[in-house]
């Protein structure tokens, strides 16, 4: 994570720091007129990477989860209001896996660990806010609400954990803050940006046994995660 963040940063900081040591010099704009047309289209690809946040009824050990790296791919719809702000739309698809690992309870390795591969339908609908264009790039934050169907869920599979399947929602709302550089290039704009993604609903589906090692304890279990994408417009 803390690799993912450092090049994220870099990325997006460092470019514009080598440019705006040149901005009292007159430089050749590209595609000056790129951000005045009405609407505007594009696609991304980027890396991810999902946690979960726990809330539980009482103090016991914490559910460990086991991160890795996924992938996210999608395309862009932009609309322009104003020089600052624009509203999008970035439909796509996200894959990511994690494993869950429930420390206190009691057996063999295979009963304690829970592999949960996800494949989300991801649609985050959201407000951009840009300052002025500086030469050729521009940063900017993000922010808006998002919706994704898990085609991995299993919430309607009549197995749970005594059967060794863990189940989640296949719906889910998240709000996303982030923050990026659009880079005006020659024949396009490039535009790094990483952003946070949070669940804003209980993704857990209980056992039925009310009494689970797995799931009685778990009040509330929400998705979080990083998103490292970059756009092409």
């Amino acid at each position: 994570m803390r690799r993912l963040l450092l090049s994220a940063f870099l990325l997006i900081f460092f470019v514009p720091s080598l440019q705006a040591q040149f901005l009292t010099r007159e430089r050749v704009l590209n595609d000056e007129n790129f951000d005045k047309k009405p609407w505007s289209w594009g696609y991304y690809f980027g890396v991810n990477r999902y946690d979960f946040n726990f809330d539980y009824y009482e103090q016991r050990p914490d559910i460990f989860v086991e991160q890795s790296y996924g992938f996210n791919v999608g395309l862009l719809g932009n609309k322009r209001i104003n020089d600052y702000l624009d509203l999008r739309l970035e439909p796509g698809l996200v894959y990511n896996g994690r494993n869950l690992i429930f420390t206190d309870i009691p057996g063999e390795d295979n009963d304690r660990l829970r592999e949960l591969n996800s494949t989300y339908i991801h649609i985050p609908l959201l407000l951009k806010f840009s300052t002025k264009r500086l030469n050729n790039f521009k940063p900017f934050v993000v922010g808006g609400v998002s919706y994704s169907y898990n085609l991995s869920s299993n919430e309607k599979n009549p197995d749970d954990n005594s059967a060794g399947q863990f189940r989640m929602t296949n719906n889910t709302f998240y709000y996303e803050v982030g923050f990026g550089i659009d880079l005006y290039l020659p024949y396009f704009k490039f535009s790094p940006s990483i952003r946070g993604v949070f669940a804003l609903s209980d993704e857990l589906v209980r056992d039925e046994d009310p009494n689970s090692l797995y799931t009685s304890n778990i009040e509330v279990m929400q998705s979080r995660g990083i998103f490292l994408n970059f756009t092409f417009q």
